[in-house]
């Protein structure tokens, strides 16, 4: 089993999905390095994952929460998903803005 996991995570660059957006026009869109982030995160490469793509983990801080929020009831879960939202949105557009300078 551990060994089948491993062949799968090393074998994961062979089935990511390419970008339409810089097929068809030639740039990078806002998630553009985000599969391969995640595919460094299962692999242990945190930092090479952040160095990737930014904003990956301001967006798995969302999910999660997001995730837990239907098991437990939070107090102020409105204000932390719209804190939450609006940081991995600022990172995506802070990062898509630096691609271009």
């Amino acid at each position: 089993m551990k060994l089948l996991i491993t062949i799968l995570l090393f074998s994961l660059d062979e089935f990511m999905l390419p970008c339409i957006t810089k097929k068809f026009i030639g740039i990078d869109c806002p998630g553009c390095g985000l599969q391969r982030s995640l595919a460094l995160l299962l692999q242990g490469d945190f930092l090479a994952a952040f160095i990737m793509y930014p904003p990956v983990y301001s967006i798995i801080a969302l999910l999660i929460f997001l995730l837990v929020r239907n098991f437990v009831t939070i107090k102020y879960a409105n204000k932390i998903i719209v804190t939450l939202t609006i940081t991995a949105i600022g990172f995506i557009l802070i990062n898509y803005i630096l691609k271009f300078i």
